[in-house]
Parts: structure tokens; sequence; C-alpha cells
């Protein structure tokens, strides 16, 4: 092989590591500015130098939030987030997108929760769903986390399309939540705005309000960067646009199609298996016959019932529980 054969053999190689360095990340990244603005808590949200880079704090005077400066119907949103350390009990992160603001009596929601804990114990995700205000059935799943948040950004996504919603950490998915006729009109199909928020959640977040928001820590400070805001943009007053979105495709990253691979899905199966703590589906003191959208899976139940007899096999109530459905607008508003 001659010297020019050798100079095209290395220059395919690198460009094949470059195409691999960009799996997941090839959709083009915004600026703050771009796709987003201050929803509140004045100068507790700082815009960082660069411009791509947010950090959202919490004190005793405020949190503080920002949202999308369009609403869409459908695509693919996502951000790195890396959170606040130590102490952090009652504190609340969010990632979500909803239309509250549009539809007090019957709104959507699409939610990715933190729920922040006492020192020595790692934070929580909670992800949520509701359509046409259907917050009477609580469709919560919460996680214990596999990796340390506060160390460094972690990647969290929402695929959300007409045909199901999936949620993704670190490019891997962590549920799905189709769009069948058991779900009615549960299912979230009506344009949302993207949200972030911290706030204190201190009569729910952590061990349902026995431990709350320490202000000796504060501030608290949510970091949020990579914005990924790829979404069909609609005015939500035009009929017509909203079909538009209902028949068009989002964009997803390299390695990530609109349908999960059963590569994929194994994974998920597996992360589930391990490191999901609660499901509405397996909670027998809510629901003594699971929703109609639910499909159980047998091994996951045997070990959410081993880790709390109570809650997952139907045993005698505890008196106090309960679950909480947080008002993130309402909060927001009032702390403006």
């Amino acid at each position: 092989m001659g010297c020019s054969e050798w100079i095209l053999v290395l220059l395919f190689s690198l460009l094949a590591i470059a195409s691999c360095n960009e799996t997941g990340r090839n959709l083009p990244i915004i600026s703050f500015d771009e796709g987003y603005s201050h929803l509140f808590g004045g100068d507790n949200l700082m815009v960082l130098r660069d411009g791509k880079s947010v950090s959202l704090s919490l004190d005793e005077r405020s949190g503080s939030g920002f949202m999308s400066h369009d609403i869409y119907l459908h695509g693919f949103f996502s951000a790195s987030i890396k959170l606040p350390a130590d102490y952090t009990a009652g504190v609340v992160v969010a990632f979500y997108m909803s239309n509250g603001d549009m539809y007090e009596k019957n709104h959507d929601e699409i939610d990715f929760e933190f729920l922040g804990n006492i020192r020595g114990k790692n934070w929580r995700i909670q992800t949520n769903i509701y359509g046409n205000g259907s917050t009477g059935v609580g469709r919560e799943e919460r996680y214990n986390l596999w990796f340390d948040p506060c160390e460094d950004f972690h990647q969290y996504t929402i695929l959300w399309t007409q045909h199901h919603i999936i949620f993704f950490v670190d490019n891997v998915p962590i549920r799905e939540i189709e769009n069948t006729q058991a779900m009615g009109g549960d299912f979230p199909s009506k344009p949302m705005s993207l949200y972030a928020t911290i706030w204190d959640g201190s009569d729910w977040a952590t061990n349902g309000g026995k431990y709350r928001v320490n202000y000796k820590y504060a501030p608290y400070v949510a970091s949020f960067s990579d914005f990924a805001l790829h979404g069909c943009a609609v005015d939500p007053t035009n009929d017509h646009d909203s079909l538009r979105c209902s028949e068009k495709t989002p964009p997803t990253p390299d390695g990530l199609g609109l349908m999960i691979t059963p590569k994929q899905r194994l994974e998920m199966r597996n992360l589930r298996m391990k490191h999901m703590s609660y499901s509405y589906c397996y909670d027998l003191v809510r629901y003594k016959v699971p929703p109609s959208e639910c499909v159980i899976d047998p091994q996951i139940a045997d070990r959410l019932r081993r880790s709390d007899p109570v809650t997952f096999g139907g045993g005698r109530c505890r008196h106090g529980r309960r679950h909480h459905h947080s008002p993130r607008e309402e909060e927001a508003v009032s702390a403006a």
C-alpha cells in the first residue's frame, strides 16, 4: 500500500471516529436565548458567559425557572443537567412540558422531576404524565439513580409523538407510554411549552414531607446545558397547525429512532428491574385493579412486593401515605 493510500485510510478512520463521537449529539444544540426565556426567580436564573448554559437557584427568597419561546405539538426535547450536591431534602428540580397556562381545567403534562434527599442518599427521578386534566389518575414512576447526578452533567430527554412518549436518561430509555385505546383521552395530545424549574417541595418531595428544605445549605443550584429543542412549533389557535404537526415526524439524533429497538427494550427492562422503586401500575393501595393501560411484569411485581409489601403487596395501608401532584405553574406564578 502506497503513502497516498495510507493517508486515505487514515482520513476515513478519523471520519469514522468523529461520526461515532457525534452519535446522539448530531441534532443542533441551541443557545438559551434562541429557545428559552426567563419564567420567574429574578437573578436566581443566570445565563453563563457562553450563552449555552444556565444555572437555576433556590434560596430563601425564591426558586427560579425558564420556559420555551414556542409551543410545540410533538418533538424531541433534551437538556444536560447537573443537580445540587450535599443536603437537598425537599428540593425539586423539574424538566417538563405543560399547557396549564392555556388549559386550566384539562391541561396536559409530561414530567421529569428530580427529588432531593438527605445527606448520604442520592437524588431520585420521577416521571409522570397527564392528559386532559387527568390529575386524579396519578401515573408516577420513580427510579433510584445509578450514577451521581451532582458530579457531572447527564442528559435527560423527552420524545413525544402521537403514538407514544419515551423518557431517556443518557440516551437509554427508562419508560415508554403508548397512546393506546385503554388510555382514552388521558394521553397528552394538545400543544405544550417546555419548562425547567427549581423550587421548594418540602411538603412532599422527601419521605412524604418528613425532611424539608434546610436553607442553611442554600443556594441550591441546578445547571443546564446542551439544549436540544426540536419540536413542531404551533399557534394553538390554528387548527391547521395542529394537524400539520400530527402528521410530521420529529427529528431524532443518531442512535435514537422513533421506536425502541429490541436491544434498547432489553436495556430498559433491565434498568427498570434494578432501579425502579415505584410505579402506579403496581400500587395495590391506590389501585386494587391496575389501570387498564398497565402491562404487569411478574418479575418486577415480585421485586417491588418484596421491597414494600404494604404498597405493592396489598397489605395494611400506613396512615398518612399519599401521593402528590405538584402544582408547578402555580408555584412559578406565586414566586414571580
